[in-house]
């Protein structure tokens, strides 16, 4: 067991035990930081690395969400995939949208962090009524059954993460491309059935 000051509570290790008993945060971590003092370029040298961007679902999982939306380059990554909830990590190109879709029976939530868009949302696909700027820290919430699409217009990538209640893609979803999920959408009808049974490698 290491101990780690007060100050340096927030780990940047993903998938790392961690316990906290109100004064200090321990984690179980490698052995190569044992002998290491210098807390601040310990810190440094982890927010240096990269995350294993894969689906952690259905196990408890801490990751920098922050960090690793903006790591993301793929149209659509899920991150983790439980029973009754599903994280994705998305980035949009310039120009890009999401494309107008409503889910029946799925909650959504969305944070920007990073770029610029715009988001639609109304009753009817012909009627979008909801139109808001967003940008870096905006958080979106769609109440299932309402149509929405999200644009990208700004001059970067538009880094999101999306939150699904219930689930709403397999586990372990890897888009790299829009078209790439416009094509796994029609071959399983995720649009159409709002629903699908998460299956874990265990299972």
């Amino acid at each position: 067991m290491y101990f780690v000051p007060f100050p340096y509570q927030y780990s940047y290790y993903v998938n790392v035990p961690m316990y906290n008993d109100g004064r200090a945060v321990y984690w179980t971590i490698p052995n190569e930081i044992e002998h290491e003092n210098r807390f601040g370029d310990l810190r440094a040298s982890y927010e240096d690395r990269n995350i294993l961007l894969t689906d952690y679902g259905p196990k408890p999982f801490v990751v920098n969400i922050n960090k690793a939306t903006k790591q993301n380059n793929t149209y659509r990554t899920a991150l983790w995939t439980g029973t009754h909830l599903q994280v994705t990590l998305m980035s949009l190109n310039i120009g890009e949208d999401i494309g107008l879709e409503m889910h029946s029976d799925v909650d959504q939530f969305l944070r920007v962090e990073q770029g610029r868009g715009i988001v639609k949302m109304g009753k009817s696909k012909d009627h979008l009524n909801f139109q808001r700027n967003v940008y870096d820290d905006s958080a979106i919430v769609i109440p299932a059954g309402t149509w929405h699409n999200l644009i990208n217009t700004g001059n970067t990538p538009l880094k999101l993460y999306s939150i699904y209640a219930s689930p709403n893609h397999p586990f372990g979803t890897v888009h790299v491309t829009k078209a790439d999920a416009e094509a796994a959408e029609n071959e399983h009808s995720y649009g159409n059935e709002n629903k699908v049974f998460v299956r874990t490698p265990d299972e």
